[in-house]
């Protein structure tokens, strides 16, 4: 498994990692994703180990916790072979107090990850959203502080704009405080908005993005066709209204680059998606989800092979979106060889 560093953290990662958004299946959102009980996860972990898919990642909402307890008991007498990768700050109780950034939540909520997992240290703790209401400063100080205090190794964000996330970063450099090395964000050959300021602020500033729905909510499976109904199988019926919207055209348009490619390498739909995703600027680690061991096999084959750079040309060109204002100069050629981003 290749090993990559996160950010500018000096810790390595793999390539790939593990979403056990699959474990579970508790509420009308994760039942759809999967509900993968402890024996199921055993299994699947036992083989992402053995394929060096050390990352696992999970969330206080995923289940309503259960997903931590699931991951918590399959690492069981091999936690220090695992990266632990969870995240909080969205509603997980009915409290006033039991959402959020403040540091009553924060401590609150990772101690009780802390529990749920088993284990006395999280090894990258992100923040799920960021919350308005709590002042950067206190947020940090308190993130610093659970860092300090050995719970904590490492700290990142998810789902945070570029203004948010460099307005925590100059807090860190202005106080002295922990500062995020990863970015946990949405990217994928149909969800490129990540590029236009979400990646130069990662080359700038040192941060490593964990890739999560690398799929596009399902969409890049091969199962989603032009002229074709969903299937009665996808997620999709239950999860369309959580998943980011996608022109219908460009998705066919992408599917259609990707099945020339298929047909060139003799690979799936699913493995280039996560391949292209892989050559990108400042992806440290994708995450990869899977509802039992055959889908994990699958998604594994996306490594140890390279698109050329003919298809991945081909794939840019048929997911290429304009970029809205500021950024679309430095997509059409005006300032191309001054952007931070290769293009």
């Amino acid at each position: 498994m290749e090993q990559r560093f996160l950010g500018r953290s000096g810790f390595k990662v793999p390539a790939l990692g593990f979403g056990a958004g699959t474990f579970g299946g508790q509420g009308p959102l994760f039942s759809a994703w999967g509900n993968t009980d402890v024996e199921g996860a055993r299994s699947i972990v036992d083989l992402a180990l053995d394929a060096g898919v050390t990352l696992f990642d999970t969330a206080d909402v995923y289940s309503n916790g259960a997903s931590e307890s699931i991951l918590g008991a399959a690492l069981k007498g091999r936690r220090d072979k695992a990266i632990i990768s969870t995240k909080l700050a969205l509603r997980a109780g009915d409290g006033p107090n039991d959402v959020g950034a403040s540091r009553h939540h924060l401590i609150a909520a990772t101690d009780a990850a802390l529990e749920r997992l088993g284990t006395d240290y999280i090894d990258i703790l992100q923040l799920h959203a960021f919350d308005a209401m709590t002042p950067v400063e206190m947020v940090l100080d308190t993130l610093d502080d659970l860092v300090r205090a050995g719970k904590v190794r490492l700290i990142g964000a998810s789902n945070f704009s570029g203004w948010q996330l460099m307005k925590s970063l100059s807090a860190s450099d202005r106080l002295g405080l922990q500062r995020f090395v990863a970015n946990q964000t949405y990217y994928s050959l149909i969800g490129r908005d990540y590029e236009f300021e979400l990646m130069p602020l990662g080359i700038d500033q040192g941060l490593g993005a964990i890739v999560w729905s690398p799929l596009g909510w399902g969409r890049l499976t091969g199962k989603v066709r032009r002229g074709q109904p969903l299937p009665a199988g996808s997620r999709l019926h239950e999860t369309a209204g959580f998943a980011p919207p996608v022109d219908d055209e460009r998705l066919y348009r992408v599917v259609d680059a990707m099945d020339q490619v298929a047909e060139e390498t003799g690979k799936t739909l699913p493995q280039i998606a996560l391949n292209w995703l892989l050559r990108r600027p400042t992806v440290s680690s994708v995450l990869i989800g899977a509802r039992n061991e055959e889908q994990l096999r699958q998604n594994l084959g996306a490594l140890g092979w390279q698109l050329s750079a003919d298809q991945i040309k081909r794939l840019d060109a048929a997911s290429a979106v304009t970029p809205p204002y500021p950024y679309y100069p430095y997509w059409n050629g005006q300032f191309s060889e001054r952007s931070p981003v290769a293009v």
